[in-house]
């Protein structure tokens, strides 16, 4: 399985996973089956707020779930449209979600977990 983890800066598995989806200036791809991982920029990085396109920001890779501390309604309806599952980060680094996803003690991301906007008080991260 691929997951991927938008980060801030890269420093292995000891990444931490960013808040916003979107925003996120890398996103650090893991398989679960290889245990190796490569670090992609962000293509997107310069949309205009709640137009993101998953598919252009992740530069085409394919992936089956994002790991991250937050991501808005529209990035979470184009990701599933393209059969990726979102899940919240629930610990800082990729390392340690990466146990979490593998005992399945992360919470999927529904439309109703999504932040309506960059700042948002209802925002659970």
């Amino acid at each position: 399985m691929k997951l991927c983890f938008p980060v801030k800066t890269y420093n292995g598995l000891e990444s931490i996973v960013f808040n916003h989806f979107g925003s996120s200036p890398l996103f650090v791809l893991f398989d679960t089956e290889t245990n190796e991982t490569s670090v992609i920029n962000n293509q997107d990085l310069g949309h205009t707020h709640g137009m993101c396109n998953p598919f252009k920001a992740l530069n085409g890779k394919i992936v089956d779930a994002i790991i991250v501390g937050g991501i808005g309604a529209g990035a979470i309806r184009k990701l599933n449209s393209m059969g990726i599952k979102v899940y919240r980060a629930s610990e800082d680094t990729i390392l340690k979600n990466i146990d979490l996803f593998g005992s399945d003690s992360l919470a999927e991301l529904s439309m109703d977990d999504a932040c309506t906007h960059h700042g948002d008080e209802d925002c659970q991260h």
